[in-house]
């Protein structure tokens, strides 16, 4: 766990808070020793809870609540059973989707929450479901959450996935740095994936959800399909209407389910496939070649562009978002040929080298040099010498 991460027990026997007086029971072993499901018992509405602990959502912080217990549920359905298993949720914030996660039939829940002002409310939930919750106060983008779990749960990548879900209603200005580092810890199996092919249940703003779903050919096929799709499964669950949050965002919300694949559909490392993409997608209207020219200096642009698509067998032709997965896995194989014949392409960057270009263009404009002239004087048989004025 990093250190800049406060882990909180959530298995205390006491917490002082307004509610601590609540008469109700938690179910469990019946008195036959017949296990029967648990469910919370009795609680304030999150509505109430948020009233409580004098909760807003704080619009930098992209923050929206989902009070809707039916529709809290419906995303926990998408994570498929849950009943038994260990779930990590990602800003549980004031725990509606928290309290969908236990009346699943959780074992094991770890809540990482950045926000302290959500760790009371948080902390009531743990009481009340004893020995299942732990609290991690911190940032999951830094959060090291292959320590979160036991390694009993470890299965071989090849297997069924472990018995661990990742469930998040995420805030919308962290859903894409997030994804995009989970899809990176997919392809080298850290993180979540130290333990397998972890599945996750996430909310996106719904145009990236259809971003991340899209086929090819589709309007919204972008760099995100193509990143998310090769390594994953990816199924689009259900839209939640923006009406349904508090505050409403001007954007309905998207539900994507993610399976990681046994073998991704492209076998190159993470950064070159996401160089390749992102390359190709930056001129998302013009052919494909425009933006596959920009992988290359400017001396050899024409020249080894054309190499790469004739070893890739790709129609230069072709717009990006018309491109296939096996598309990308022949350019992005035919980029790691030539980045093995030719040393330092891999870190070739063409905006550094435009950067640059512009940099010396102006300072070549704005060099002042003096000139020193030697001009005639009244009694020009003095011979003085007259400094001349700076030229810009």
């Amino acid at each position: 766990m990093f250190h800049d991460d406060i882990h909180i027990s959530g298995r205390t026997s006491s917490l002082h808070h307004p509610l601590h007086s609540l008469n109700s029971t938690v179910w469990g072993m019946a008195a036959s020793r017949k296990i029967v499901p648990f469910r919370l018992p009795p609680l304030p509405t999150i509505g109430e809870i948020i009233k409580l602990y004098k909760l807003r959502a704080e619009k930098q912080l992209s923050q929206n609540f989902l009070l809707d217990m039916r529709l809290t549920d419906k995303i926990v359905r998408q994570a498929g059973c849950v009943r038994d298993a260990h779930v990590c949720e990602v800003g549980p914030g004031p725990g509606g989707l928290t309290r969908s996660i236990l009346n699943a039939g959780a074992a094991d829940l770890l809540l990482v929450e950045k926000d302290n002002r959500f760790i009371p409310g948080l902390k009531l939930l743990s009481e009340v479901a004893p020995g299942k919750v732990r609290i991690v106060q911190g940032d999951i983008l830094t959060y090291r959450m292959d320590r979160g779990f036991p390694k009993v749960l470890t299965k071989a990548w090849e297997d069924d996935p472990p018995d661990l879900h990742i469930i998040g209603n995420l805030p919308f200005n962290v859903s894409t740095p997030l994804i995009i580092k989970w899809l990176e810890n997919i392809s080298n199996r850290t993180g979540p994936f130290v333990y397998g092919r972890t599945r996750l249940t996430l909310t996106f703003q719904k145009e990236v959800a259809e971003r991340l779903t899209a086929s090819t050919s589709s309007r919204q096929r972008s760099r995100l399909s193509i990143m998310a799709q090769y390594l994953c499964t990816v199924k689009s669950c259900f839209t939640i209407p923006g009406r349904a949050f508090i505050p409403k965002p001007e954007v309905d919300v998207g539900v994507v389910h993610f399976t990681p694949l046994a073998q991704p559909q492209i076998q190159q490392p993470f950064k070159l496939v996401e160089k390749v993409v992102r390359n190709v997608f930056q001129f998302r209207r013009k052919h494909c070649h425009k933006g596959i020219e920009m992988l290359f200096p400017e001396a050899q642009r024409l020249e080894l562009a054309e190499v790469m698509m004739r070893e890739a067998d790709v129609d230069p032709t072709l717009r990006p978002t018309e491109l296939s997965i096996t598309d990308f896995r022949a350019l992005t194989d035919a980029y790691s040929h030539l980045c093995s014949e030719n040393p330092g392409l891999l870190a070739y960057d063409f905006r550094e080298e435009l950067r640059l270009k512009h940099l010396n263009k102006r300072m070549g404009m704005t060099t002042v040099r003096t000139q020193k002239t030697r001009l005639p004087e009244r009694g020009a048989e003095k011979g003085t010498v007259e400094e001349a004025p700076n030229v810009l």
